[in-house]
């Protein structure tokens, strides 16, 4: 019997902001969502209790919980902690498959830890990352496969635990809906139900071959072996990225070609930057343009080698862009690369290809396009050195971070992550004492 462990960490972004911003603990914070294009990436359990969920819209958010804080992601401070969170991890085992920032799976058969000692374990693993992380809590479920597993995390929440003995795990799963099984989404869970399957216990009674049937024949065949707990899939310790890509989504259309290929260029810088600590070269490269209407057009082209250049990727993408009109109006803009390898490769012919030319080529217009940090964005990650939480500096008062910024000004409240709730200050945007400021860093593990 395997013992397979799931663990999540609570409201993560969120509770990362509420660790490092005392005035924030105990009230509703929301990472993301802000302009009127904005989408939540995470809500604390303060603002979950007025109905924001992750993936809702900001206007949506902001309508159910006007009074939450509204922060741009901090990513360098998600991914230290999720960092610290990991490598607690791989001293329980090896065999540890990261499925996000937040969340991951643990196969405790190197552990050495027995099933009559789980619950101590258990117990141990949260305190320690909970010290580690200086106030992080996750939630954790062990179960004989995956599936179980996470489900069994997913009962424990928030920051609890569920350890499912072999001869409950049936019975724990029978009552719950249908769309508790991975895979099943809205438009799989309609059809179960047009066919009177509403439960898990429900679909170990269906004949297999009506689930084939609705479904096909992998998915039908696997939503049943599901019903019965049966999960052949391992941890797999590595998990090497299919892609790598970053896409702003805009608070207004953009019909600037010079303004995007801008935003072009440095986005590719930050894929280039994560695509060289991965240690890949891509072969491969994509754009990704939505219009106002929500039509979307990607395009991707080969680049004949392997590279992991920031100018490189840029160039491919400002060719792709060539072949888009954007007169209608860009609402988003995303470039990512793929088609991995672990060693760059020099193109086989000197010939740039189709477009490149007309890219270097191409008459500049004479109006001056907005700088790329003014544009503004509705998106998770927080842009510019001045967003809605960010990390600040100032020669006199300290650190601190945005609580708000306009028409010129910056307001900033003084505290830090051991300081306690701290005093509020509005300065100058040009004010030469104030500075952006990296996450101010986990203490070194004692």
């Amino acid at each position: 019997m395997r013992r397979i462990l799931h663990l999540d960490l609570d409201a993560f972004f969120a509770a990362v902001e509420q660790r490092d911003k005392p005035s924030l603990r105990g009230k509703p914070v929301v990472v993301g969502g802000s302009g009127p294009r904005g989408v939540v990436a995470t809500a604390s359990y303060e603002a979950r209790k007025f109905g924001v969920r992750s993936a809702m819209s900001g206007t949506e958010a902001k309508r159910r919980a006007s009074h939450a804080a509204f922060l741009g992601g901090r990513f360098g401070a998600y991914r230290e902690s999720s960092q610290v969170v990991m490598g607690l991890l791989r001293e329980v085992s090896p065999l540890v498959e990261p499925l996000s920032l937040d969340e991951a799976f643990v196969d405790l058969e190197p552990s050495g830890w027995a099933d009559g000692e789980l619950a101590e374990r258990v117990e141990w693993l949260r305190g320690e990352l909970e010290r580690r992380t200086e106030g992080l809590t996750a939630s954790v479920g062990v179960g004989s496969v995956k599936f179980l597993a996470k489900l069994a995390s997913e009962a424990a929440k928030p920051n609890g635990y569920r350890i499912l003995r072999p001869e409950e795990e049936l019975e724990f799963i029978a009552p719950m809906p249908v769309r508790a099984i991975p895979g099943v989404g809205p438009a799989t869970e309609q059809r179960l139900v047009g066919i009177g399957l509403y439960t898990v216990e429900d679909l170990r009674g269906a004949d297999r071959r009506e689930l084939v049937r609705e479904l096909g024949h992998a998915a039908g065949e696997g939503l049943a072996e599901l019903a019965w707990g049966r999960d052949p899939r391992r941890v797999e310790p590595r998990r090497d990225p299919k892609s790598i890509s970053t896409e702003d989504t805009f608070a207004v259309d953009l019909t600037d070609r010079a303004q995007l290929e801008q935003i072009l260029r440095r986005d590719s810088a930050d894929v280039a930057r994560r695509l060289a600590k991965a240690g890949f070269f891509a072969r491969t490269v994509t754009i990704k343009v939505r219009f106002g209407d929500f039509t979307t057009r990607t395009i991707a082209r080969s680049l004949g080698g392997a590279t992991a250049d920031g100018d490189e990727i840029a160039a491919e993408g400002i060719a792709l862009l060539t072949e888009v009109d954007v007169r209608a109006g860009v609402r988003l803009l995303g470039i990512g690369v793929s088609n991995f390898v672990t060693a760059a490769q020099e193109k086989l012919f000197d010939d740039p290809g189709p477009g490149w030319s007309s890219v270097q080529e191409r008459t500049v217009s004479t109006e001056e396009p907005a700088a790329v940090d003014d544009v503004p964005l509705s998106g998770v990650r927080g842009t510019g050195g001045y967003f809605p939480g960010a990390d600040v500096e100032h020669d006199e008062h300290g650190r601190g971070w945005v609580w708000g910024s306009g028409l010129g000004r910056v307001t900033v409240r003084f505290e830090s992550r051991h300081s306690g709730p701290g005093r509020i200050a509005t300065f100058a945007v040009d004010d030469p004492a104030l500075h952006p400021a990296d996450p101010e860093p986990l203490s070194p593990r004692r």
